[in-house]
Formats: structure tokens, sequence, C-alpha cells
């Protein structure tokens, strides 16, 4: 059948992973230092990842291939132990988590203080001029990480000024404030929290693009949290 699908024009393809990140189907891979389409079924045609690429290196063309079909995929996640939809995205993925809280409900309940040391923190909002930038370690946050692990301000907020963002929500390049912020403010370290699926990798690039656009050596790390909570990395 003939329907849209994307091409790459591995010539001008730098290898750097930012259209990987972006496809929400997981049709696309880098081997070899190059971006492929590993299978055209799971190519949806919508080309998310177009906006991404800075070399222009992507395209959509209409083109007679199989028809889109990512059940195949999902079903190699599954047994990798991965969670993905049929859509292909598991940050839309509906399920219900189960939580003990048998403990918690026997104890006293206590009231916990926020470790939001600033305002606003939305990346969109913040000015990049702002006082507290002064001297500060970051925490550069996907905003689902505080609601789905309870300790993401006792162990990864406290003592650091946060800024929030979802790179799939938002219609902005979080690099281009991340990198004025960093190159005009005396910035120690960066630190960034990010869920476990693939959407979420756009806000662990924008971080990465910021340091290298800034010319500055910082000290950065990335934190994963899986979708039932763990800190996975």
């Amino acid at each position: 059948m003939k329907r849209n699908i994307i091409s790459i024009n591995e010539e001008k393809c730098v290898g750097c992973g930012l259209c990987v990140n972006a496809c929400h189907q997981g049709a696309l891979k880098l081997i070899d230092g190059k971006a492929k389409l590993i299978s055209e079924s799971y190519c949806d045609g919508l080309g998310m990842c177009l906006p991404k690429c800075p070399t222009g290196a992507l395209r959509v063309i209409e083109k007679d291939v199989e028809e889109f079909d990512n059940s195949k995929r999902n079903e190699e996640s599954k047994i990798k132990g991965k969670d993905r939809l049929a859509c292909g995205c598991p940050s839309t993925h509906s399920k219900e988590l189960k939580r003990n809280t048998t403990e918690t409900d026997n104890k006293q309940s206590l009231e916990i203080q926020s470790e939001l040391r600033q305002w606003p923190c939305q990346i969109k909002l913040v000015p990049t001029n702002a006082p507290y930038f002064k001297g500060a370690r970051l925490l550069i946050a996907a905003d689902c990480t505080a609601f789905a692990n309870a300790n993401i301000h006792s162990k990864f907020m406290k003592n650091r000024i946060t800024l929030i963002g979802c790179p799939k929500l938002d219609s902005v390049d979080y690099s281009e404030k991340l990198t004025e912020i960093i190159k005009n403010n005396d910035i120690k370290s960066v630190d960034v929290l990010r869920m476990s699926v693939p959407c979420c990798g756009g806000i662990e690039n924008a971080v990465k693009q910021a340091l290298i656009n800034s010319g500055k050596m910082i000290p950065w790390r990335v934190i994963v949290v899986s979708t039932n909570g763990d800190i996975i990395e």
C-alpha cells in the first residue's frame, strides 16, 4: 500500500540520535553511527522526528510499503520487559500501579516539607538571569518524576535549583533556554531526572546540547525513573 514514511539521507546524518529519541514508535535506531529505519511497518509517517534533525537528513516520502503495524515491535518489547503500547509510546500507557499501603496506613501521618527552593520552576517560565542561579546545583527534571517516585524531593531536589518540563507536551526547544542559564551563570553541576519512556529522552538531549553550546565543562549525570517509580539508572 502507498503511505507516508520516513526517508533518511545517510550522507547528511551525523548520528546525534535526536530523531531516535523523538520517534514514539521505536522505528529508528542508531546503527554504526547512523540513524536507520529498522522496519517500515513501525513508522507511522507522521514525521515527529523531523524537527529534531539538525542537518535535515530526514524527510517524509510517499512509498509503496507494508501497512503500519507496531504489534510485533510491542511483543518484542514485552519479552524484553519494556513497557510499550500499540501506539509505541509507553508514556501514554494506561495501567494501575499496585502499592502496599498497609505499613504507611498504620503509621502516624507526617507532613513532609517541600524541597523546592525557587519559583517559577517551569523551564519555559524561569528567567535566565535569576539570582538563585549563582553557584547553583541544577536539577532539570521531567515533571512526571516527582509523581512517579515519592522520594524525589529528599533524594534529588534538596539543596538544588529545580527546573521542570515535559518535552512531549511543550512545543519549545529547551536547549536554547538552558544554554543561556548555564552560559551566563556560575552553575556548579547539573542532574537530569527523566522517566524511562522514550519521549523523555528529549529533556536529556536538551541538557546535553545546552552544555555543548555553553562551552562549559560542568559535572552532570542522568537519573532514570521507571513508570513504576523505581530508580533504574
